[in-house]
């Protein structure tokens, strides 16, 4: 890694040119591979207008409603199928062409944004096609999460390169977690949630061309054929079998049932606590994405993912305390202060988790265990949106978002402590599988300073 960077012509002009141009080198240095780049610059697009429609649904849902529980139903009926499919999906990931069903995928979201579109637009939108039509996005999602989670590493030649390939994917996605809320604060308050979701349907052209504008060498596969059940349950004794899967799947399912439930409750806590509109729900959701996008730069900028272990429950104790605090005000400006925090510590916590699963993976066992982490992540998030909604009404959103904030800081703990733990099964993992040295040295290193 450094030999390359040291060699790179544009830092012979100086120290500091040296510098500067080997740290955004480093930052960007997934974008050398052609098909992530193309991969990068559609779906960056793509994303924005995904935010926007993220943003635009809830608010229509509370708008119609004025129920912190019917949209708490809907965020369920948009996720609750990644819970129920992600098992199946995962073993159809390893079976099928992951291009393939990523294409699909995309063509299908739009398909959706677009129906959406039309039925706002036209003035005949209910709740019950709302629900309808994220069940579809939630089936939709299952597969989608498995198939880009693992397609990264087809994107990416050097294996060296993923943890900052999924750095670079979370600055895109939350640099459009920036733009998207902003944009679709602006529109919903002059043209109203059809032109958002208009917008989303849209942006699917660019990530879709990108795709098909990518060269894909067809592998041969040699994957044995055996019935659904027995891969199902070969990748379920797979991932939680081995502790250090096991247990970054569990806190990432603990955090996001408990803490993530807070973005469902983010239209009633900007109009019930902060006294604010749609434009300070953007607002919030944006300085979220602020956070977020600071902490994927840090990570990207990264040479190697020395350490990367001891940042997982750090960004837990991060997102569950920020949590804890925006609970206890009804101060705008501190509210969006904590809000970047809040953002950089899922952030962190997300992407940290991906690159060590993706690294310790073996690779017919990929998609499977990206659907448990898609399970863990989105699938966990319906019971979240349900439990949220339904406390909300009983004890009141600030409460919520409050016991929501301390159970993450606790899963964060006790990963904390399983920690030296999980370093020393991993080491020789890597060892024998011989995969990115750096992490052998950091898991190790992490253990020693425990």
């Amino acid at each position: 890694m450094n030999k390359r960077v040291k060699t790179d012509p544009l830092q012979n002009s100086g120290t500091g040119s040296r510098t500067f141009s080997g740290k955004i080198g480093t930052i960007f240095r997934s974008l050398r591979y052609r098909n992530y780049r193309l991969y990068f610059s559609g779906q960056s697009v793509s994303l924005i207008g995904t935010w926007m429609q993220r943003i635009a649904m809830p608010w229509l849902v509370y708008e119609m409603t004025g129920s912190a529980l019917l949209f708490g139903i809907v965020g369920f009926a948009g996720q609750i199928p990644t819970f129920i499919l992600g098992p199946f999906a995962g073993v159809l990931t390893d079976r099928w062409d992951r291009y393939k069903v990523l294409v699909a995928s995309q063509i299908l979201l739009m398909v959706q944004a677009s129906v959406l579109a039309f039925l706002c637009l036209s003035g005949t939108i209910q709740v019950w096609q709302i629900v309808v039509l994220s069940i579809f996005m939630g089936c939709i999602n299952a597969f989608d999460i498995p198939s880009r989670q693992s397609f990264v590493v087809d994107m990416v030649d050097k294996k060296e390169d993923l943890g900052n390939a999924i750095a670079l994917n979370s600055m895109m996605f939350n640099g459009a977690r920036i733009i998207g809320p902003s944009v679709a604060g602006i529109i919903l308050a002059s043209a109203g949630e059809g032109i958002c979701f208009l917008i989303n349907a849209l942006s699917y052209i660019f990530v879709i061309s990108s795709l098909l504008l990518m060269r894909i060498t067809k592998e041969k596969s040699i994957r044995k054929k055996s019935e659904m059940t027995e891969e199902l349950l070969e990748g379920l004794k797979y991932t939680f079998g081995f502790k250090p899967i096991k247990h970054l799947i569990i806190l990432l399912a603990i955090v996001s049932l408990t803490g993530m439930s807070y973005t469902v409750l983010m239209p009633v806590f900007a109009s019930e606590v902060l006294s604010g509109d749609s434009h300070t729900f953007g607002f919030l959701m944006g300085a979220a994405g602020i956070g977020a996008l600071i902490g994927a730069v840090f990570l990207a900028s990264r040479e190697s993912v020395l350490k990367l272990g001891r940042i997982v429950p750090l960004a837990g104790i991060l997102f569950g305390s920020g949590l804890i605090l925006l609970s206890l005000t009804s101060y705008y400006p501190f509210s969006l202060l904590l809000m970047v925090f809040i953002g950089a510590g899922i952030m962190l916590l997300s992407a940290s988790c991906n690159t060590i699963l993706q690294t310790i993976t073996e690779e017919s066992m990929r998609g499977r265990v990206m659907s448990f982490y898609g399970m863990a992540v989105m699938g966990t998030a319906p019971f979240g949106s349900l439990l949220a909604g339904a406390f909300a009404k009983i004890i009141g959103t600030p409460e919520t978002i409050l016991g929501g904030g301390l159970i993450s800081v606790i899963g964060a703990l006790f990963f904390l402590r399983k920690l030296p733990e999980l370093k020393n099964i991993v080491h020789p993992i890597y060892v024998k599988m011989g995969v990115i040295p750096e992490v052998a040295s950091a898991l190790q290193d992490v253990s020693k300073t425990q």
